[in-house]
């Protein structure tokens, strides 16, 4: 028997938005096709849910009652790049190589023709007649349509970066990818970004995502393609804010003896999901993650990785801290698979949540599929609140409560915020994070 499932308000008005908006948006015959096809697999599978296991955590059909209506370019109310670029990170002025957006559409780009090979850092201006490459890196992506989230992404981008690094480039300033907003009208933004990074190059990607003014339901990806010897660090900013959603995406393909090292940091009381897909495609490869999620309210965080080691000679490492306030969640899936021709493969991962109220809940599930015999892989996680001993300890010094609670937080947070680079980042992090703990956090009393 064929049980048919009910649509819910959001998922019908989701596909009434892609009707409307077809005609409008961005792309070729060929994008055509396959945004198509990816409104059909969301009209089948609808928003995932806890019954999807990657989404068990997080129920996005649950979560997101209702869909906010598409974003419109918002002309002449886009705020100025320098005051962004300054403002996305404390102390860090990001404005030397940006590119901004507003509510999806690209209004603004610094320094990028500098560093980049695309002739436009705007994907609405070449995603028409694409070279070969974006074509191709479009289109493998976007034919996966399993997943709700990415189809819906395939289905409305509206715009998002495209960069082009050229063989043996060596980018000093880091290149910011800047996601803002123009009014506090609630609306949906989906944006794609596509990067290719060439052999021997190598680049500082910055991507900031900060609701500063009303509700956002932002549904983003992010390709990478990093080049042979290539190293590519890639640190992500998501504030999120209550009554918002953000679904954030990153399918990453590295190449033979490279390096990607990306960090993200997630902060605020909204509903925040991160997906990372790593694929090595090239021996003596390195994978190394970071991540601090700061919850308070009533704020989700969801990290979920798969980690594909098809090749032998290949390290990945991941260590993710969580510091959940008040009645928040933090979830952590991370999957590493060992193909059987993967030998020599070295993986570990670490998932550690500080619960700063009873209220609170961490989901960790670590999982490793291992088809390889000569490897060397592990995991972890752990789940506490702060150490009464410590706590004593630093008192019997003349450390106040409080002040010896934020110490050891900070400090547990620490250790995750040490893989962010470069200094200047890692520096504004830390000062996000105090800035967090001192507005939201109630550590439990001793």
């Amino acid at each position: 028997m064929t049980v048919q499932v009910l649509k819910t308000k959001a998922e019908t008005s989701l596909v009434e938005a892609f009707a409307a908006v077809e005609a409008h948006l961005p792309g070729g015959d060929w994008l055509r096709q396959l945004r198509r096809a990816a409104i059909g697999a969301f009209q089948a599978e609808g928003l995932p849910h806890r019954r999807v296991e990657e989404w068990k955590f997080t129920d996005l059909r649950a979560l997101m009652r209702e869909a906010f209506p598409l974003a419109e370019a918002a002309a002449g109310a886009a705020p100025v790049l320098d005051a962004v670029a300054k403002n996305a990170l404390p102390g860090a002025d990001l404005s030397k190589s940006a590119v901004l957006f507003v509510d999806g559409a690209g209004v603004a780009e610094r320094g990028i023709s500098e560093v980049s090979e695309a002739a436009s850092p705007f994907l609405t201006k070449l995603i028409d007649h694409p070279p070969a490459w974006l074509e191709s890196e479009v289109s493998e992506v976007s034919g996966h349509v399993g997943d709700g989230a990415l189809a819906l992404n395939t289905a409305l981008f509206s715009d998002g970066a495209v960069l082009d690094i050229a063989d043996g480039r060596e980018i000093e300033t880091p290149i910011a990818l800047l996601f803002s907003d123009a009014d506090t009208t609630p609306r949906t933004v989906v944006t794609r970004n596509v990067v290719r990074v060439g052999k021997g190059a190598k680049v500082v990607l910055v991507e900031c995502h900060v609701v500063s003014e009303g509700p956002r339901q932002a549904n983003t990806l992010t390709q990478l393609v990093v080049g042979d010897e290539a190293e590519v660090v890639h640190v992500k900013l998501v504030i999120s804010r209550a009554g918002s959603i953000h679904l954030g995406r990153t399918v990453a393909r590295l190449g033979k003896s490279s390096s990607y090292r990306p960090f993200q940091l997630v902060a605020g009381d909204g509903v925040a999901r991160n997906d990372l897909s790593v694929t090595f495609g090239g021996q003596h490869a390195t994978f190394d993650l970071g991540g601090a999620l700061l919850t308070n309210g009533n704020g989700h965080a969801d990290t979920t990785l798969v980690v594909d080691h098809a090749v032998p000679h290949c390290t990945s490492r991941e260590l993710i801290k969580c510091v959940l306030a008040d009645r928040s969640r933090g979830v952590f899936q991370g999957k590493v698979i060992v193909r059987p021709d993967a030998q020599k493969t070295d993986g570990k991962q670490m998932a550690q949540a500080l619960m700063l109220s009873p209220d609170a809940e961490f989901d960790s599930k670590p999982e490793l599929e291992i088809y390889a015999d000569d490897v060397v892989c592990g995991h972890g996680t752990t789940s506490a609140e702060i150490d009464p001993e410590l706590i004593f300890y630093l008192r019997s010094r003349g450390i106040p409560l409080a002040e010896a609670q934020a110490m050891l937080v900070e400090s547990f947070i620490g250790e995750a915020i040490d893989k962010a680079e470069p200094d200047v980042v890692q520096d504004a992090f830390r000062t996000l994070a105090r800035q967090w703990l001192a507005g939201h956090a109630r550590p439990l009393k001793s």
